[in-house]
């Protein structure tokens, strides 16, 4: 009975610290996988069009350090995209560390959203206002007339171009755009699956304690487990640590 008493301490600790991980991992969408400087993960980009993008993106990191990505998704998954926007740059950490000059230009097609992230450090040169008039002018136009493919094609030429310019000229642009909208913020409740997937680990740990040292703990663990190492990406192409604050602007068609 004592050895019981001493236990349950330690396991209902242990069941806060993954409750507390659970809900952590309810909070964020999943995302795609970082597998290149274009992400076309909703397929309205054609194989041409993303390996010319891919090569301007190269060419702008190469000549200024700063790094853009294009991300087209298939969902939302119920979420603002200006909350998807910048836990998928933080996810990804797009930018450098310590110099936070990353940007996304992230598309949604099936929800008709379009947004430009723009990390920290670069939103003196990319700021709310002219990632606003990017959008409508070069964006938009052609996503409403259905040429979705132009219209990333548009975006990203007009995102490189700033991004390109020594700071003083781009700030010389940045003074000529229009004020920025504000943007509303949003939040999404965790999904089913994650519910249930917290559910299957205190289940786990219920048992640990009830069967005693010989219960197979880590097959409960695995769901888990397995979840978290699919949120990491793979490929040749990795952020470089860049955080992100909500700086961008959105847009519908």
């Amino acid at each position: 009975m004592a050895a019981v008493r001493a236990i349950v301490p330690a396991a209902l600790a242990l069941i806060a610290s993954f409750v507390l991980a659970t809900a952590a991992a309810a909070s964020a969408p999943v995302f795609p996988a970082l597998t290149g400087r274009v992400v076309d993960d909703a397929n309205v980009l054609s194989p041409p069009t993303r390996e010319a993008l891919t090569a301007k993106l190269e060419a702008l990191e190469s000549k200024t350090s700063r790094q853009l990505v294009v991300v087209t998704v298939p969902s939302l998954q119920g979420y603002a995209i200006e909350d998807y926007g910048y836990q998928l740059g933080r996810a990804w950490g797009i930018g450098e560390k310590g110099k936070n000059n990353g940007a996304l230009l992230i598309v949604a097609p099936n929800e008709r959203k379009v947004r430009v992230e723009v990390g920290y450090g670069l939103e003196g040169v990319l700021t709310d206002a002219l990632s606003e008039v990017i959008l409508q002018q070069k964006v938009l136009p052609r996503f409403r007339v259905g040429d979705i493919e132009s219209g990333v094609v548009a975006g990203t030429d007009a995102l490189v171009e700033q991004l390109s310019l020594p700071d003083d000229e781009a700030r010389d642009r940045v003074a000529a755009a229009s004020t920025p909208q504000p943007q509303a913020g949003g939040s999404s409740a965790p999904s089913a699956a994650l519910i249930l997937l917290g559910a299957w680990v205190l289940l786990g740990l219920f048992g640990m304690i009830v069967g005693g040292p010989g219960h197979r703990m880590d097959l409960w663990l695995l769901p888990l487990l397995l979840l978290m190492g699919g949120r990491r990406g793979r490929g040749g192409f990795s952020g470089g640590g860049g955080s992100f604050g909500g700086g961008g602007a959105s847009g519908s068609w």
